[in-house]
């Protein structure tokens, strides 16, 4: 049996519910539809090493609205929708009637009338992106519901306050294929640390959607930040209880060194607290500039107390054998390369370059997985029609 053969079986195996669902933080999914998607890229991504196309659709628009920058997940969710057979189209809001004051409802209805899938990334409003995200989606419903659209769009959550799903999901398949399985993964210590950058407000969903997922594979996850550096009490809560579940272990600690002895998987990224994202979200609200330069000026000082708290060679000697495999989502702050002073410095960071590009590279394979399962009733049997048309094509 092929390699590919094999992962069309494991996928096969798995029960999912995700057609025509969204998807918005990935612990409200079964650990089955976590590992569908995971098993999923990883066979479109083998396909697509191959040189087979894994086009599932005829028609059907793909809508990305992104309301923060973006590189990687904006191309990423290009390609995965180019690759399925859907046609792109982006939300600028600047130029639609949004900025006439057309409501959030309208808007999801007036661009979703032969729409499939809808990727939002809303990262820098606490409290507002996922929610954002829900508003839309009720709108989709009603209107599905009322007769407008004839097919409820799913959206696929790009990042928001929350969660970072498709990162997250992209981790772990790197993980996953790292360690060589899923399984391998318990017992292994990752160190998801705040590490120091010369800037501010960056969100906390990358972190907390890391410790949100990698507690449900049993593997011990050590959070470390400065004191005040915390992120969203529910999404701690959320660890806690997965890592409960899963048989692998959740503790807060306030030292990068404690997190990074013994660890097998480091991932040193810089976020703003838990308070100060409040602060800044009510500051943005108001439209509140010379607030805005007053917390920021606040922040980096604060910051700058701990520029210590950096990934450097002395630290990476304390984890596992000293070879923990670093892990960032890009871009990073590489010290004397992209700023004075950062996250980690340029050696370390040389030394993994390539596989954090190795790990990025998963994320158009994961978007992929969740479009074919969130707009396929029977996906298994899709897959294994696109599997016969690659076999065909090859003879």
């Amino acid at each position: 049996m092929s390699s590919a053969d094999k992962l069309i079986a494991d996928f096969q195996s798995l029960k999912t519910d995700l057609f025509q669902k969204d998807f918005l933080l990935t612990w409200e999914h079964s650990l089955d539809e976590i590992k569908a998607v995971l098993t999923l890229a990883e066979t479109l991504k083998l396909l697509h090493q191959g040189g087979t196309s894994y086009r599932a659709f005829e028609s059907g628009l793909a809508i990305s609205i992104f309301r923060d920058n973006s590189t990687r997940t904006r191309f990423s969710f290009a390609a995965a929708a180019s690759a399925l057979g859907f046609t792109l189209s982006e939300l600028d809001e600047e130029k639609s009637q949004i900025a006439h004051g057309e409501t959030v409802r309208e808007t999801a209805n007036m661009i979703s009338f032969m729409a499939e899938a809808i990727g939002i990334r809303d990262d820098m409003y606490l409290g507002e992106g996922n929610k954002y995200m829900r508003e839309v989606g009720d709108a989709l419903t009603e209107g599905t519901r009322e007769g407008v659209l004839h097919r409820r769009p799913s959206i696929i959550n790009l990042q928001c306050d929350i969660d970072h799903p498709t990162q997250a999901m992209a981790d772990l398949a790197w993980l996953n294929k790292h360690f060589g399985g899923l399984d391998k993964l318990k017992g292994k210590k990752i160190a998801m640390s705040w590490a120091y950058s010369p800037s501010y407000g960056k969100p906390l969903s990358v972190p907390q959607g890391v410790i949100g997922l990698m507690t449900r594979f049993g593997m011990d996850v050590s959070l470390a930040y400065p004191q005040g550096y915390g992120l969203i009490p529910d999404v701690i809560d959320v660890a806690r209880k997965n890592a409960a579940e899963s048989g692998g272990s959740f503790e807060l600690v306030n030292s990068m060194e404690d997190a990074f002895a013994g660890a097998d998987v480091v991932y040193p990224k810089s976020w703003a607290p838990y308070h100060v994202m409040e602060r800044r979200t009510e500051l943005l609200k108001n439209q509140d500039r010379d607030g805005l330069k007053a917390l920021e000026k606040e922040c980096l000082a604060n910051n700058a107390k701990f520029m210590n708290w950096e990934c450097d060679r002395a630290k990476m000697n304390l984890t596992r054998d000293g070879k923990a495999l670093y892990m960032h989502c890009l871009p990073a702050d590489i010290t004397d390369v992209s700023c004075k002073a950062g996250e980690v410095s340029a050696e370390v960071f040389e030394q993994y370059r390539i596989p954090t590009y190795n790990e990025a590279s998963y994320k158009p394979f994961v978007i992929s997985a969740l479009m074919f399962l969130t707009r396929l009733k029977n996906p298994g049997e899709k897959l294994a029609e696109v599997a016969r048309r690659a076999k065909a094509l090859s003879i």
